[in-house]
């Protein structure tokens, strides 16, 4: 993927009824993943050690953070904090790059 110019909503395709996800990148510093949620999939509330940054790229979805709720859509962002409990769940087919920042 480097030194290439690419649209990060092509790169990865609905499969019904999964959630699918693409390794973009992998260093010491951090990891880039991108995701397609089919409607009504989700990642199941759990924590990670790392701050982790969510880029809706397509579609809408629900983000839960310490159990506040959060609707996002296209062209939005949210971080959810090292250590706090999130989840996500596809209100609609939806695609998402998640960035995790490692120390």
């Amino acid at each position: 993927m480097k030194r290439k110019i690419i649209s990060l909503k092509d790169e990865i395709a609905y499969q019904d009824g999964s959630v699918v996800s693409k390794m973009i990148s992998v260093s010491k510093g951090g990891n880039v993943t991108l995701f397609a949620f089919s409607k009504d999939q989700k990642l199941s509330e759990h924590s990670a050690p790392f701050d982790a940054m969510v880029q809706v790229l397509e579609g809408k979805c629900l983000i839960t953070i310490s159990k506040d709720e959060f609707e996002l859509t296209e062209g939005q962002t949210i971080i959810m904090p090292a250590n706090e409990p999130h989840a996500v769940y596809a209100t609609d087919d939806f695609k998402m790059l998640l960035t995790m920042i490692k120390d």
